[in-house]
């Protein structure tokens, strides 16, 4: 394989979007027994920047309730630039839409926890995700949606 043809990913660039966090019941919420109820919702965007580049945001909502009431709320968007050279269609989407997310994640998470620990509550350390599962089960739904909306319009 010539240099000009061999698949190349490559972090650029790793960096904190955008961050911010909310108690909206402390002190009071300090005064309750911790047995947080955590609520995570995720999403994440890719935008090409041109010349190979994109830029790959990791969206992270944390809501944490304690008897019923609300704990914090962080909201994360941690980011990166990745370089990816010569990957077909197919690997380039798996790459922004699994790969990059891998790599952001443990930066998002440590992020988290910083927050949520100096806003005075016990340490919140995330457990790891498997976005390679999450894009094959993705991979999968769609596959599942178009085939049945293929045999819909045969009939």
């Amino acid at each position: 394989m010539s240099e000009q043809t061999t698949p190349a990913f490559n972090v650029q660039k790793i960096f904190l979007k955008d961050m911010s966090f909310e108690s909206p019941n402390s002190p009071d919420v300090f005064r309750k027994q911790w047995k947080p109820e955590v609520k995570m919702d995720m999403k994440s965007e890719n935008k090409d920047l041109g010349n190979d580049n994109f830029e790959v945001v990791l969206t992270l909502t944390i809501n944490t309730k304690v008897e019923g009431d609300a704990a914090f709320l962080v909201e994360i968007q941690q980011a990166g630039i990745f370089s990816i050279k010569n990957f077909s269609d197919e690997q380039k989407k798996h790459a922004l839409n699994a790969y990059c997310q891998n790599v952001l994640f443990p930066y998002a998470r440590e992020a988290i926890d910083n927050v949520v620990v100096k806003g005075g509550f016990p340490a919140l350390m995330l457990a790891p995700i498997n976005f390679d599962a999450i894009y094959q089960q993705a991979q999968a739904k769609q596959a599942a949606a178009a085939k049945e909306k293929e045999s819909a319009n045969v009939q």
